[in-house]
């Protein structure tokens, strides 16, 4: 169940504004991206672009968005979608943000899996 398992990861000054961190996962083929906006709005998908599995946390941040440092796919920080025409998404991780203090929901969210998918 969703929202049963947070876990402190940082806070909000560890990740500097349209930046993002890589922190560890319960699976470690798939490491989470923490990304802070401009207005100081922290989210957290899983670190894979969903086109070539690209390092979403080395991307630039603009908005509410990431661009994909490979070949430039823009990625929803909100729903981990593929801006249009592009298609697919990235897992969002769900996070929690009191007093500066980061927390991510580690329990498994719908797509979370290190398996690449069937040709």
């Amino acid at each position: 169940m969703r929202g049963e398992n947070w876990v402190v990861v940082g806070r909000i000054e560890d990740i500097p504004q349209r930046g993002a961190r890589r922190v560890k996962s319960p699976d470690p083929d798939l490491p989470i991206a923490l990304f802070r906006t401009a207005d100081d709005r922290v989210f957290a998908l899983i670190d894979r672009c969903p086109h070539k599995g690209g390092p979403l946390s080395e991307g630039i941040v603009q908005g509410c968005a990431v661009a994909c440092p490979l070949h430039g796919w823009v990625i929803d920080l909100e729903t981990g979608a593929a801006a249009a025409p592009d298609e697919g998404a990235a897992p969002v991780i769900d996070v929690k943000l009191e007093d500066g203090v980061i927390s991510l929901d580690l329990t498994p969210p719908r797509g979370w899996s290190s398996k690449p998918k069937a040709a």
